[in-house]
């Protein structure tokens, strides 16, 4: 089903043909609403939005819509623990159990905070089945992962730690900071750019959240990537997305207790705007509007190639750097530069740098797609638009 929407907000005319991009989005493929913005040089060009926040086509995306980005929210929590490394307080070198004392179990005292940020810790799942409700509850969560075995030797490979993420950088976070990670990014980076992004939802916002929709799941016989990683229940795979149950589940972030939660690889809502701007900083050195998130020195440590190659969850070609991805070895979805780096969100959502061009872009929409696990169909028509007027 595709639907056609008005176009609201603002566009430079040099980037027009960004606008007619976006507009066909809702057209070519089955968009809901959605929100698209970019930022060059500091300066936000293109600031658009349209369709509806809700399924049943009733509750119009507004300038203040936000949605769950799913997994774009890995790249602000790792902005978060790259600003601590930045000052001088966190050493991504030095062992995770130097600043969480309870890590050190199961033969993971050495293991290093970077391991954390680039997917190779192997502590990609808990492998005791967690009841229900457990995703919402920080101390169940890093409890348990404090005293899981990795499911393989820590450096020797990579493998997407989807939700676990979340809990092991957030808590690095937590122990350094001594603030939520939800706190310290609303403290130390939302408030100070203006970002309306939250890990941890107030209760006052949830009128303005765009319901998420689900993927349509392929027909009988036809491929089905999710169902293949969920056939068997014991599988590293299947613990990685779907234990405790609710994070396998999209819908559950229609819920209040999915969106007051701080998950921090998973649950970050925003829009477009948002992620744009944030990009758009760390893309011309660390500093937006006489605000400075990280040093330039410190990016480029955050953005250096970690791992290539086969992901061990999501079965295909990665390239990681320290809490952000690096352009795929096989398509290059983050534009035509080499140099940017970002992260997306389960179903589509989008947030990247490109140094290179000085660019920050963003894309947050509610009906989600399949994909193919490193890019989703309706980036490169938005992609090559931007470029195309660049």
């Amino acid at each position: 089903m595709t639907i056609a929407a008005e176009l609201y907000g603002t566009c430079d005319v040099r980037f027009s043909r960004v606008r007619e991009a976006f507009g066909r989005s809702f057209s070519d493929f089955p968009e809901v609403g959605a929100s698209l913005a970019v930022v060059i040089a500091g300066r936000l060009v293109v600031d658009l939005w349209g369709g509806h926040a809700d399924e049943q086509l009733t509750k119009p995306w507004e300038r203040d819509t936000i949605v769950n980005v799913w997994s774009s929210t890995k790249g602000i929590t790792a902005v978060c623990a790259h600003r601590l490394a930045d000052q001088g307080l966190l050493d991504l070198d030095a062992p995770v159990a130097t600043y969480w004392t309870e890590f050190a179990q199961a033969g993971k005292e050495s293991l290093p905070v970077r391991y954390l940020l680039s997917h190779r810790a192997g502590l990609v799942a808990v492998k005791e089945a967690l009841p229900p409700g457990s995703a919402y509850k920080w101390d169940v969560m890093t409890g348990a992962l404090a005293a899981q075995e990795p499911w393989w030797e820590p450096g020797t490979m990579h493998g997407y730690h989807a939700h676990t993420y979340g809990w092991l950088v957030g808590e690095v976070v937590r122990r350094v900071s001594g603030k939520s990670p939800g706190t310290y990014f609303r403290e130390e980076i939302a408030r100070p750019l203006d970002l309306d992004f939250h890990i941890g939802l107030p209760a006052d916002d949830e009128a303005r959240v765009a319901a998420v929709i689900p993927p349509e799941m392929p027909a009988p016989g036809e491929p089905n990537p999710i169902a293949e990683l969920l056939s068997d229940p014991q599988s590293m795979a299947f613990n990685a997305i779907a234990n405790p149950p609710e994070l396998g589940l999209p819908q559950s972030a229609n819920t209040r207790e999915w969106r007051a939660a701080e998950m921090p690889a998973a649950n970050g809502h925003g829009n477009a705007r948002a992620l744009a701007r944030l990009y758009g900083a760390l893309a011309r050195g660390g500093e937006i509007d006489g605000v400075r998130v990280l040093s330039a020195e410190q990016i480029g440590r955050a953005t250096t190639g970690q791992c290539r190659g086969p992901d061990a969850i999501l079965g295909v070609n990665m390239r990681w750097a320290l809490g952000f991805a690096l352009n795929p070895p096989d398509e290059m979805s983050l534009g035509p530069n080499r140099r940017s780096f970002g992260h997306s969100g389960w179903g589509g959502s989008l947030g990247f740098a490109d140094p290179d061009a000085g660019m920050g872009f963003g894309y947050a929409m509610n009906k989600m797609l399949l994909g193919n696990g490193v890019s989703d169909p309706r980036w490169k028509p938005l992609i090559d638009a931007v470029y195309e007027s660049i």
